[in-house]
């Protein structure tokens, strides 16, 4: 059995045998489970009244550790949008008591957010399902061995690509 993008490949080899479409498999691919991933994990967000972007925005204050605080700056770095994208983010977030924004007292130009502790509870709640959703999702399509062929794979392009840990550049 195939899936979606052999269809599109076979149209490609078709009327144009002259290119190798092989790359447009692997990238189409990779949108399309992006878009498959992204449907199921909205679902289980949806559950407990947040997007995914807040849901992400909590999980990265949360796994920041105590006290929980960033600052915008390093939310948006983390989550890979814009500033104003962040901006509109926390102001939902703040407006649902989830976290809050307040000045740095050794510093009053810089603003720091801080998961309140509503914003706590409700991040250690949801992530649970979350996680037992992305493992069930998996599972439901790839062996244990084959999930880690994958990650080692990916991991591979992503470095090689320059998104590297934050943590190999402190390392100088």
């Amino acid at each position: 059995m195939a899936d979606r993008v052999s269809d599109f490949l076979a149209q490609w080899a078709w009327e144009r045998p002259d290119i190798d479409a092989t790359p447009m498999g692997v990238i189409g691919r990779l949108s399309r489970v992006g878009e498959i991933v992204s449907r199921t994990l909205q679902a289980t967000f949806q559950e407990y009244g947040l997007h995914r972007g807040e849901f992400d925005t909590l999980a990265t204050l949360r796994r920041s550790g105590t006290p929980f605080t960033l600052t915008p700056g390093e939310l948006a770095a983390s989550s890979m949008v814009t500033g104003a994208a962040m901006t509109n983010r926390l102001q939902r977030l703040e407006d649902k008591g989830l976290l809050e924004r307040t000045m740095d007292p050794s510093n009053r130009r810089r603003v720091l957010v801080r998961l309140t502790d509503a914003g706590r509870e409700l991040v250690d709640e949801v992530v649970v399902p979350h996680a037992h959703g992305e493992q069930e999702l998996l599972d439901a399509r790839l062996s244990r061995t084959e999930q880690t062929q994958l990650a080692m794979l990916l991991e591979r392009f992503l470095e090689s690509s320059g998104d590297t840990s934050i943590h190999d550049a402190t390392k100088d």
